[in-house]
């Protein structure tokens, strides 16, 4: 995937003109959906399919400031694929600059609509190939 490019507004900041730390985990969302877009099994895909992918962790690390109208350049890589679990990095960096803002990381398993845990190299083989061949 291409880079994901989110501009912080006006709302996402706090009273000391600084991006609310809150909204790293936001946008780490939106550049997942965009993400999966991208592989062909957006979420609209995967959830007509009978497929939900929770979130089961989330961590980041705060580099720099982000402030107002700043637009924030964001890479996801996938870092690890079992067919059980994925797990994505993301790396936040100022576009004008390139200078490094937010690195994290989240991982996701996938449920039926019963919550009952899929494996995918054998319940969905095109799913599993994808994400397998990224990382």
């Amino acid at each position: 995937m291409e880079k994901y490019i989110h501009k912080v507004q006006y709302y996402e900041t706090d009273q000391m003109g600084i991006t609310h730390h809150s909204n790293y985990i936001r946008w780490m969302e939106e550049a997942r959906v965009a993400f999966l877009d991208a592989t062909g099994w957006g979420y609209q895909r995967i959830e007509k399919e009978g497929i939900i992918s929770p979130v089961l962790s989330v961590d980041g690390k705060y580099k720099r400031t982000t402030t107002f109208g700043d637009e924030v350049a964001i890479v996801v890589r996938a870092k690890s694929f079992n067919g059980l679990r994925l797990v994505l990095e993301y790396e936040m960096t100022d576009e004008k600059t390139g200078e490094l803002c937010f690195i994290g990381t989240s991982e996701h398993c996938f449920l039926n609509r019963d919550f009952k845990v899929l494996r995918l190299k054998k319940d969905y083989p095109e799913i599993y190939e994808i994400f397998a061949s990224m990382v």
